[in-house]
């Protein structure tokens, strides 16, 4: 079963009437999935499968089980059908800002719990699991994700220190590759060994390394040629500046507060995944950064329980 990816929709619209067949779905998830057109059961990874087109499901001539083009997937036991799961990720690939679960609710047609499900679940296929280390020119900065603990419902802000700062905060690691990719994840502080051990696991030895005065980079040095930019001073020194990771924290920080208002902390690496890849894919088009998240839905299970804190941990 195979389908010509030329032939795929450019636009939201043409994307909606494209997606309205279920088999159109089918052939593309399984075209993605099993490139030379044979589908491999998930169970024993035999390739000697008959597609059964009545229940539009396989069969596995080795176990005898049949598996539809959901299992081992980020789609897997969910009872929303493809066309609806298809448009949901064509919207939040291409919304700059993001998209909430209340407009995707609205949208396709599915209730706000659901939609928040499945929106983590296409977040999760976002996450880049690239081992290629950035190189060159690369800036690398911090940030804190959260509100100040006087804006708080007091209720919510008992459990909180009532200091300002990065007090209650979430610690946040960005490294950018300039005219390349950017990775951000959570960190559990900004200390030194925390930040060292980041930069050398993401960073080429011997790359151009810009950071601001935190004495935490302190050391660096020794395996980059780092080099630093005072911000009680200056932003820009020549080409010596993190102006390119602050920007990235601009738009990320514009999105929670203007799309998603607050986010968890548990649940920050997947809204940072989904920042990044859209940053990555920038210069693709709508097709392009579709195709890149569709690519990655195989091998990615999120349950409900593991979402909501149990079972996950």
């Amino acid at each position: 079963m195979m389908n010509d990816n030329n032939n795929l929709p450019k636009t939201l619209q043409q994307a909606i009437r494209h997606f309205s067949d279920d088999l159109t779905c089918i052939q593309l998830v399984a075209s993605l999935r099993w490139s030379d057109g044979i589908a491999v059961c998930p169970r024993c990874e035999n390739n000697q499968t008959s597609f059964l087109s009545t229940r539009k499901i396989w069969k596995c001539k080795a176990c005898k089980k049949q598996f539809s083009v959901k299992v081992g997937t980020i789609f897997e036991d969910s009872p929303i059908p493809l066309d609806k799961w298809l448009t949901a990720m064509w919207l939040i690939t291409n919304a700059k800002n993001g998209i909430s679960s209340y407009e995707i609710h609205r949208a396709i047609g599915i209730t706000q719990k659901s939609a928040w499900f499945l929106l983590h679940r296409i977040r999760l296929a976002m996450q880049n699991g690239s081992l290629d280390k950035l190189s060159g020119n690369v800036e690398v900065d911090e940030t804190f994700i959260g509100g100040l603990g006087k804006k708080m419902h007091k209720q919510k802000r008992g459990q909180k220190n009532k200091s300002r700062g990065s007090v209650g905060k979430t610690a946040v690691m960005g490294l950018l590759e300039r005219k390349g990719r950017v990775t951000a994840k959570v960190v559990k502080n900004v200390n030194r060994e925390t930040l060292h051990s980041e930069v050398k696991s993401n960073v080429e030895t011997g790359s151009n390394l810009f950071t601001d005065e935190w004495r935490s980079y302190r050391g660096l040095s020794e395996d980059y040629i780092h080099e630093v930019i005072n911000h009680s001073i200056e932003y820009v020194r020549g080409n010596i500046h993190t102006n390119g990771i602050e920007n990235f924290w601009s738009l990320l920080k514009r999105t929670i507060r203007g799309t998603y208002v607050s986010v968890e902390p548990f649940h920050l690496g997947r809204y940072l995944a989904e920042q990044t890849f859209r940053f990555n894919e920038r210069k693709g088009n709508d097709k392009e950064r579709f195709l890149g998240a569709l690519k990655a839905v195989s091998g990615k299970r999120l349950t409900y329980n593991e979402l909501i804190g149990f079972g996950g941990q």
